[in-house]
């Protein structure tokens, strides 16, 4: 993983490249979160990587790491009620939108992982796969998870019967028998249950 689309948006005059990304989209329950992160210029981080390639243990680690080295970072998150409103795409494009606002050093162009750009007010690309090609990304990406997975170790304290701990709300056989022990509580979206309570009636 290199610089190059880093290198490229600054060879076109941006000076403040950000990279964002979000984590939980898929998930039965709990917010989405997202990340905008600008680094120094050619900043090495040793083990960055897309966030699902790599172990807990290590994004955690690498979480202090990149809040340490970045220029500016924001966390963002959109909670389940607002994602049962305007759905999962839109809520995820306002927590992007929302983090890149969110930066203390404003950002002049915003590398996007994925294949949708968010209607954000500066400039950018969206780089499909770019949370394994931009170190930028990257960084976005591990400050997003590891986010959203320690908000999922709070829920777990809040509703233990749901074991969120063991699935992080996402679709797993456990949480699905444990939607069919408990029912639905507050923190899960009602949108992506419709059709699992349409077959238990």
């Amino acid at each position: 993983m290199d610089f190059e689309y880093e290198i490229n948006a600054r060879s076109k005059g941006f000076l403040s490249v950000c990279g964002v990304d979000e984590a939980g989209r898929g998930p039965l329950a709990g917010p989405v979160f997202a990340a905008a992160v600008i680094l120094p210029e050619n900043c090495v981080i040793e083990g960055l990587n897309d966030s699902k390639k790599i172990s807990e243990k290590k994004r955690e680690a690498l979480f202090d790491v990149i809040k340490e080295k970045a220029v500016s970072y924001c966390i963002a998150s959109v909670d389940e009620k607002t994602i049962d409103e305007i759905n999962i795409l839109q809520a995820t494009f306002l927590a992007m939108k929302k983090a890149v606002e969110g930066l203390d050093v404003p950002a002049d162009y915003a590398l996007i992982d994925g294949n949708r750009m968010p209607p954000i007010d500066i400039k950018g690309e969206t780089v499909i796969k770019g949370d394994a090609l931009s170190p930028s990304i990257a960084a976005a990406s591990i400050l997003a998870k590891v986010s959203r997975d320690r908000f999922m170790l709070e829920l777990d304290e809040k509703y233990p019967q749901y074991k969120f701990s063991q699935h992080k709300g996402y679709g797993t056989k456990l949480h699905y028998e444990m939607l069919t022990e408990h029912g639905v509580s507050e923190c899960h979206r009602m949108s992506f249950l419709k059709s699992f309570f349409g077959e238990k009636k």
